[in-house]
């Protein structure tokens, strides 16, 4: 969605693949429906990438939409969720005020410096009594108090994180959403080993929390090369899943 770590058109390819396939993605569309009120007819999947989330988002009475920034993405999406995809910024969405029942952001407000617009936009299409909900405190999650997270937490920077619980809160009040009960799920197959967290953090994709130099880099690397079962994934994370309910 513009300005964020990855390059999407470039990750579309083999995203899927590299992120839990289906039942990650089955997790997580389960947790949205178990939160979506009864009667709700209209759901827009922000950030929907691959559709392989949007595409699980199905039960009798709802229709769903998704919208993404990349091109590739899209591409499949089209392939998952025919006629119901649409290029879009998540800050402008070509939408009417008031014009749907509920907004998901799975995986999306971590990545972007531009989370309360994100959440301003949500909120503007969202019908009095509609919800948004989106994950929060992603990285957080990533550290499941294993061998690996011992040697990564000193340098891990998730207070500063755009998806942080208390300041998705804070802007959603600002725009007119309070606070509803949430929900978690497993993020299957995210469980990561020594030598896969060592070749991630060498290709920069824990930007999003890790602020290290180069030297630290090297030295992390190393730690994390001493540890055992270099090819033995620790527990997976499990992800928080925020509902915000639409004043008015």
């Amino acid at each position: 969605m513009g300005e964020t770590i990855l390059d999407y058109e470039a990750e579309a390819a083999h995203y899927d693949e590299t992120r839990g396939g289906v039942p990650r993605a089955a997790a997580a569309a389960d947790a949205v429906l178990r939160l979506l009120p009864p009667g709700t007819r209209t759901l827009l999947d922000l950030a929907c990438g691959t559709g392989l989330v949007t595409e699980r988002l199905a039960r009798p009475g709802l229709s769903v939409y998704g919208a993404d920034a990349a091109h590739a993405m899209l591409r499949t999406a089209a392939g998952r969720v025919p006629g119901r995809v649409v290029r879009a910024d998540a800050r402008r969405l070509p939408l009417p005020d008031g014009s749907v029942d509920a907004v998901s952001a799975v995986w999306l407000l971590h990545l972007v410096p531009f989370t309360e617009q994100i959440v301003a936009e949500a909120a503007r299409v969202l019908r009095p009594g509609g919800v948004f909900l989106t994950t929060v405190d992603k990285d957080a999650a990533h550290d499941v108090g294993s061998d690996i997270d011992a040697v990564l937490r000193p340098h891990r920077a998730t207070g500063s994180a755009s998806d942080d619980a208390a300041r998705v809160t804070a802007y959603a009040a600002a725009h007119g959403l309070s606070p509803a009960p949430g929900t978690t799920f497993t993020g299957h197959g995210q469980g990561t080993t020594p030598r896969r967290t060592a070749e991630k953090l060498r290709h920069g994709s824990y930007a999003s929390w890790f602020r290290g130099t180069t030297a630290d880099t090297d030295a992390l690397c190393a730690a994390l090369a001493g540890l055992p079962d270099q090819d033995r994934p620790r527990a997976d994370p499990v992800y928080a899943l925020a509902c915000y309910l639409r004043r008015g």
